[in-house]
């Protein structure tokens, strides 16, 4: 790992012990959205960290990605979720070329002051992300967005969401789908709900709807039509990886707990550290062994982002399918180790088990993910 990758790992471990985990058990309790957290992401440059130098970002890869958003979710899941999914929208904006408040727009990305999401399933088409049922609407100069959208990430705080939509041109084909840039005061733009789920419960994953909200044509951030091959360049790869960096973060937080909590806990009667039982030993060393093979194909597949071969697609789609069930299998591994303490909250594991079930139901679903990579194998098209 470059000095610079550890450096900045270095300074979001330092954010995510100093601010995010001492508001984590509120977050998750009171289901609120982390502001102090995400606050500090802006302040410490983190919200930049991918925006080009050119930019006034950082200019990081994937490598410095992962390592950032794993140190996040071991403290604060939620947080970690919120921040993977402006890296995304960052990614989409910084690759639209023809967006002409690109500069503008990543600047303000760059300086903290600005917080983007996606805004691409949808009520009509669920988890297959990639299908958007409603359509743009041409008129004149600009484009109107009527849609109910689904689990947006942040919805109603980011400032930008990177919304999909059928082409407003005729055009059948199923991925003929379009991104646009929609800025949270946009008219006719509103969240549809709240959010109040078994985990992540912090990071605002409400559904919006868009009621005939005008957007400038020059606000798309692709060509007409060609929204779906920006979505998988831009998007695709870096939610797959950051995904499966808050799989791993929350199962490195589980183990640590668990091992905390065997040195620290006692059968007084037998005068013995729990770390005495041969048969809790055995379960913290296969949850070490799962972290630590993840983190090892984690920072492979970090590697195949950038120097892409001819695997990349196929470890991509392994990525967040294979930490999200290493991540189930560490914190049940974790609550079954630290009984009662674990299930009455008195550690962080109760919350480890429920953040990570969410990277189960989180399109594309490890179901999906499953057969897109058995359809790579088999030489059959994704879609």
């Amino acid at each position: 790992m470059s000095d610079l990758i550890t450096d900045w790992a270095a300074r979001a471990e330092s954010v995510a012990r100093d601010v995010l985990a001492p508001h984590a058990d509120d977050v998750d309790r009171t289901g609120r959205w982390p502001a102090e957290s995400v606050a500090e992401l802006g302040k410490s440059g983190l919200l930049g960290l991918t925006v080009p130098l050119e930019f006034g970002g950082a200019g990081q890869g994937a490598h410095t990605f992962s390592a950032v958003t794993r140190a996040l979710a071991e403290r604060c899941a939620s947080t970690a979720m919120i921040y993977l999914m402006h890296v995304c929208g960052t990614q989409v904006i910084a690759a639209a070329d023809m967006f002409s408040r690109r500069e503008g727009v990543l600047r303000e990305i760059a300086a903290g002051r600005h917080l983007s999401t996606l805004a691409l399933s949808e009520k009509g088409s669920r988890s297959h992300f990639w299908a958007p049922v409603s359509r743009a609407v041409a008129d004149g100069d600009a484009h109107r967005l009527s849609a109910r959208k689904s689990w947006v990430t942040s919805a109603g705080i980011a400032d930008s969401y990177i919304v999909s939509t059928r082409s407003a041109l005729a055009d059948d084909r199923p991925q003929a789908i379009t991104l646009y840039f929609v800025p949270r005061d946009a008219p006719g733009f509103h969240c549809d709900g709240a959010w109040d789920g078994l985990g992540l419960r912090g990071n605002a994953s409400a559904p919006m709807r868009l009621d005939d909200v005008p957007v400038p044509a020059s606000d798309r951030l692709s060509a007409e039509g060609e929204g779906f091959t920006a979505m998988m360049n831009a998007a695709l790869p870096w939610f797959q990886l950051g995904s499966a960096s808050v799989s791993l973060g929350i199962a490195q937080a589980a183990t640590a707990a668990t091992r905390q909590h065997m040195l620290a806990s006692r059968l007084e009667h037998l005068d013995q550290s729990l770390s005495s039982l041969m048969n809790l030993r055995a379960r913290l060393a296969q949850m070490q062994i799962a972290v630590d093979t993840q983190r090892a194909f984690l920072e492979h597949v970090a590697n195949l982002m950038e120097n892409p071969g001819p695997d990349t697609l196929l470890l991509l789609l392994e990525s967040k399918a294979a930490a999200g069930e290493a991540a189930l299998f560490v914190t049940d591994l974790a609550l079954r180790t630290c009984g009662g303490a674990g299930f009455s909250k008195h550690l962080t594991v109760e919350r480890n088990f429920r953040d990570a079930q969410a990277g189960r139901a989180m399109a594309p679903t490890t179901d999906a993910l499953y057969d897109f990579i058995a359809r790579t194998l088999l030489d059959m098209p994704l879609f």
